[in-house]
């Protein structure tokens, strides 16, 4: 019955498939974050005007946003002489836009991480959690496509397509400051961070040659240490799945890049949706674990 098939554990030597296009979402999810129009007008908005800037903020690779904040604090620390004779030492205790955006990707990480552990009581590698943890993922993409659409902040592409209307087609790759700056362009951050985060448990608990759908040093590190490295004559899980990790989170980045140009970042991340719900459809097709028959002798 359907049931049953929900209820039964996928074989997660299987479900190479799945995993690869976790790390594809990844690489996807990761640009919009990154690269957004600066719109100086809400209304009307020249493509000389606009620019593409960083927020410093990986919604998924948390070293760095949790870094960050160890350098936020110890700014608190640095004094600047000031230019005045006899006056005090000048001190930074501002709170930075990209200090609070990485705060809240990397709480909301956390807790997207901590709604995974519902596999646990439903089963890790059971069907259904597969499908409803993807599916949580594919709503949180949602949300945070809808917030980065409301904010205004969150690009309109070379099509338009934005709440304020505008067109924007030159991208910069120069850092500045962050562009996202409103309430909604935060909850934008807060769901793509909380939707890596129920990815990488979900990843984590398959417990496959995969390692990690979302931080990749570690799957660079292994690939590297591999003693079959280099036994190019035969396929070798240990290596081959770790290159294919490798390699999907390039290509959703590349394809996320190419798709922000022409949406803006919130068409891409409605993009992001629809491959989420593919990725939730696909666990259904997942071969199940071969039972394994006890000879007594």
């Amino acid at each position: 019955s359907i049931w049953d098939h929900l209820n039964g554990e996928v074989d997660p030597a299987q479900s190479t498939g799945p995993l690869a296009a976790f790390c594809f979402m990844t690489g996807f999810m990761c640009v919009p974050v990154l690269l957004h129009p600066t719109q100086t007008n809400n209304t009307h908005v020249r493509s000389d005007c606009i620019s593409f800037s960083a927020i410093f903020v990986w919604c998924g690779f948390q070293t760095g946003n949790f870094a960050q904040l160890a350098l936020a604090i110890a700014r608190l620390f640095e004094f600047t002489p000031s230019a005045t004779p006899g006056a005090p030492s000048l001190r930074d205790a501002s709170f930075h836009k990209a200090d609070q955006q990485a705060l809240t990707s990397l709480i909301t990480f956390n807790l997207g991480a901590f709604i995974g552990r519902l596999g646990d009581k439903m089963g890790n590698q059971t069907r259904k959690w597969l499908v409803l943890g993807t599916f949580i993922q594919a709503l949180f993409t949602m949300a945070a496509a809808l917030a980065s659409w409301k904010s205004g902040q969150g690009g309109v592409g070379i099509l338009g397509l934005g709440p304020n209307g505008g067109i924007g087609g030159s991208i910069a790759d120069d850092r500045g400051d962050p562009a996202w700056t409103n309430t909604l362009s935060f909850v934008a951050i807060g769901f793509m961070s909380a939707s890596l985060g129920v990815q990488g448990i979900m990843g984590k608990r398959l417990n496959t040659q995969f390692t990690t759908t979302i931080v990749l040093t570690t799957v660079w590190v292994e690939l590297m240490s591999d003693p079959r490295l280099f036994s190019l004559r035969r396929s070798v899980i240990t290596r081959d799945h770790k290159l294919i990790a490798a390699s999907s989170l390039f290509l959703g980045a590349f394809v996320s890049r190419a798709i922000l140009f022409k949406l803006g970042a919130a068409g891409a991340l409605g993009v992001g949706v629809g491959v989420r719900l593919l990725i939730t459809a696909a666990w259904l097709f997942v071969p199940g674990k071969k039972a394994v028959k006890n000879e007594k002798s």
